[in-house]
């Protein structure tokens, strides 16, 4: 059991660091640690700042981010292709018919399907979908997992491979940016038609939903999703 200190000298002596105890690795990686969790804060706060200038943004960056996943939902499972890209998912598990079907189960409020799929379009080198995975951590104030995926955004921009991208949402790194920053700026378009959630959420309910091991049920998607998607989507 250690003693108390007898005198201020020695409370200092056994607080004290000695040199050695510390290699040169140790240091750089405080240093970096220290660097990361500086370049986060200031992340956070360009984009908090940066959503302000918005004259229709809510207070909140969380706000923001949830209200445009939204809209970038809407006008995925709104597009032209929708409903063949659906098909093809089904049929052949199409990237893209992957990012229509997330977008629907979110807008269903089915979050953790739509993540998954997200995961599984974006893996195979979707944009949008990458940016729906960034939005939704923005979403649920995970910043690590959003500046993670806004350099993900960033690199499969910079492979421009032409992907499946319904909504065009021009998302890319700004131009100051540093390696350790990724804030993304994207620009949306005006807010479209809208959708009847209640029957989104009804179409899901009737979804398979076999298990994948530790996964869990994962939604799927079924043929008759597809032929009756003009319906399902008009509000």
């Amino acid at each position: 059991m250690n003693r108390t200190p007898r005198s201020i000298d020695e409370a200092l002596r056994r607080a004290r660091v000695f040199e050695g105890e510390y290699t040169d690795a140790d240091l750089k990686q405080a240093q970096r640690t220290l660097a990361g969790h500086l370049h986060e804060l200031r992340w956070v706060q360009f984009l908090t700042s940066a959503s302000h200038e918005r004259p229709s943004a809510p207070a909140l960056l969380h706000e923001q981010a949830a209200q445009d996943l939204r809209l970038l939902c809407r006008g995925t499972v709104q597009h032209h292709q929708a409903a063949a890209r659906i098909s093809a998912f089904d049929t052949d598990r199409d990237p893209g018919g992957a990012l229509t079907f997330a977008s629907l189960l979110y807008l269903a409020d089915q979050h953790e399907g739509a993540q998954f799929w997200w995961h599984y379009a974006a893996g195979a080198g979707n944009v949008t979908a990458a940016l729906c995975i960034y939005l939704l951590h923005l979403r649920h104030g995970d910043m690590r997992d959003a500046v993670h995926w806004a350099r993900q955004l960033h690199r499969l921009n910079s492979l421009n491979w032409n992907t499946y991208t319904p909504v065009d949402h021009h998302a890319g790194l700004p131009a100051c940016r540093t390696t350790a920053t990724a804030s993304v700026h994207y620009e949306l378009p005006a807010s479209g038609p809208g959708v009847c959630e209640e029957a989104l959420r009804s179409a899901v309910d009737d979804l398979r939903s076999p298990c994948f091991g530790p996964l869990g049920p994962v939604p799927q998607p079924i043929p008759a999703l597809a032929a009756h998607w003009a319906d399902l989507v008009a509000c």
